[in-house]
């Protein structure tokens, strides 16, 4: 399949991440998300994002900001999603938000067009599942900061096809990132181990075991990490890291997976981390 426009659906942190990726590479994109703020601060992070890459990573920009910036279209409405041939999903983690949204693109999109679930847990099997396309869906799990990581977690679900693979796996080379393929299952690879490794992590500062920078410093210290699983926490968004452990806890009905309380309290109170400011740090 010839890609030229990529339809990229929600423009949070990893969204908009996923937009400047594929516009630096030369696609057209169509940024669509509910919120039109969201898009006016999505488009603004970006032109940010271009120019200080510009400053310090100029080897990854082969055009200028401007004109990378003016291949991203957005919008609200998903219709739009008509001219994408191929579509990257990063809304948030809750599953009937996402089902409403392969319900309604899987009436808009052509029936060839693949759909990449960009998901942190939920299974994609589950996606393909409310789609009339099961065969072109597949997980392609972006990490943060999207544009410099060069590995990306791609997940077959049970129907997913060998053509939908290669096709996911040439846009991702034409993106610079190589994609390693995994089963499906809550959680995949990454998220499994990493979302136990931060909650357990939070469970001991909740537990006064030690300071939320003596758990960071001594992942630095003693195994040569570079950021400790509590700034990874507040990276990722301790929303994003709740909303993961709830759903791999409810679907391997395991006790490992449960939530720490502490956790449950800062997102509660919004300290969610970088994204407000707040977390286990401040910014």
């Amino acid at each position: 399949m010839n890609i030229r426009t990529v339809g990229v659906i929600g423009a949070g942190t990893i969204g908009r991440g996923v937009a400047q990726s594929l516009a630096q590479s030369a696609f057209d994109v169509l940024l669509i998300d509910v919120s039109e703020e969201q898009l006016a601060s999505a488009t603004t992070q970006i032109g940010n994002d271009l120019r200080l890459q510009g400053m310090f990573r100029a080897e990854r920009l082969k055009d200028d900001p401007a004109t990378i910036l003016g291949r991203i279209t957005t919008g609200t409405d998903l219709s739009a999603l008509s001219a994408a041939d191929f579509v990257v999903e990063n809304v948030t983690e809750n599953w009937d938000i996402k089902r409403d949204v392969y319900e309604k693109i899987d009436k808009i999109c052509r029936p060839e067009v693949v759909f990449g679930v960009n998901t942190s847990a939920v299974p994609i099997t589950r996606v393909g599942s409310v789609t009339e396309r099961p065969e072109r869906v597949l997980g392609l799990h972006f990490m943060n900061p999207v544009p410099l990581m060069d590995t990306v977690e791609v997940v077959q679900g049970h129907f997913t096809s060998e053509q939908t693979l290669d096709t996911a796996l040439g846009l991702l080379r034409d993106l610079g990132k190589e994609g390693i393929v995994v089963q499906d299952a809550p959680g995949f690879v990454t998220n499994r181990v990493l979302m136990l490794t931060i909650n357990e992590a939070i469970f001991c500062v909740q537990d006064q075991v030690a300071t939320a920078d003596q758990v960071d410093r001594m992942f630095k210290g003693c195994f040569g990490h570079k950021m400790g699983p509590l700034e990874t926490g507040d990276l990722i968004g301790l929303d994003t890291i709740l909303n993961s452990l709830t759903v791999m806890y409810e679907s391997f009905r395991d006790s490992k997976y449960r939530p720490a309380p502490l956790l449950q309290r800062m997102v509660d109170a919004r300290l969610l981390g970088r994204k407000t400011g707040r977390g286990f740090y401040t910014y």
